[in-house]
């Protein structure tokens, strides 16, 4: 059975997750089948444990953007079992899906007022997650006035108000421009430094997840399965020059190769 994440009614102080051998997510065994009758996912066993980020790649409907929806509670699983660690859990969609009449600051603390924590400690929470990910003077700009990447930040903000132990993000940049997104991967990066949260990435780009992730995750066509599981041992804080060396090129080439052979899997 999946384990549903509810969000804490008051905000933790700091992270109290640290780098350890304990995941903070884990798939264990998890096959999916939707009413329908289509298998998504089949024999799944991925763990994701604090100061880990995992990217998920593979072809077009093999269930990355299935998996995340099991971790946060929303589709239960046919088989299997999905265990998450903590309830401080944010999620980014792959739109920014602001309330276009509220500012940003009102949409950034929309999820701790759901949650019930007192205006004064949810404001406070928001103000500093707008300025973390870079939107300090735009709190009262509505979504209407910012450009897509600013929408991104909010929707980040928002997330991070919780202070999540468990990050996780559907395929979040794919709409935007590259140099764009390439900003959003480095402060995404440096968040992820600072807080040491597990964090899971689905994207298309084999050069975003390498570039983001101490690990990639391959998954096979429909219904998906772990093709390989991939390190990533390269250090952090990582500057933008290192898509262009040759240790980045051949860990993008090792996870090419592997979703290039997926990719064949499904054509047969």
């Amino acid at each position: 059975m999946s384990t549903k994440a509810i969000p804490a009614p008051t905000l933790p102080r700091e992270a109290t997750y640290t780098t350890g051998p304990d995941p903070a997510l884990a798939f264990r065994n998890v096959s999916m089948v939707f009413e329908n009758g289509t298998a998504a996912l089949r024999d799944i066993d991925i763990a994701v444990r604090p100061g880990e980020f995992v990217s998920l790649v593979g072809p077009s409907g093999c269930g990355k953007s299935t998996l995340l929806r099991l971790a946060a509670g929303f589709e239960e699983v046919s088989s299997g079992e999905v265990a998450v660690a903590t309830e401080h859990l944010g999620y980014v969609f792959q739109e920014a899906t602001l309330l276009p009449w509220r500012t940003v600051l009102r949409n950034v603390e929309l999820p701790a007022e759901l949650a019930g924590v007192d205006r004064a400690e949810r404001r406070a929470a928001a103000l500093d997650a707008i300025e973390r990910v870079g939107l300090g003077g735009f709190e009262k700009h509505k979504p209407a006035q910012l450009s897509g990447g600013m929408r991104m930040r909010a929707s980040i903000a928002r997330a991070l108000t919780l202070r999540p132990e468990l990050f996780l993000f559907d395929e979040p940049f794919g709409a935007l421009d590259e140099i764009t997104r390439q900003r959003l991967n480095e402060e995404v990066g440096s968040l992820f430094r600072r807080d040491a949260f597990a964090g899971v990435f689905v994207t298309h780009s084999v050069p975003e997840a390498v570039f983001m992730s101490t690990r990639v995750v391959v998954l096979t066509g429909r219904p998906g399965r772990v093709a390989a599981d991939i390190p990533v041992p390269l250090d952090f804080p990582r500057e933008p020059g290192l898509r262009y060396t040759q240790e980045f090129a051949e860990i993008a080439g090792a996870v090419s190769a592997t979703l290039h052979a997926a990719e064949q899997e499904v054509a047969a």
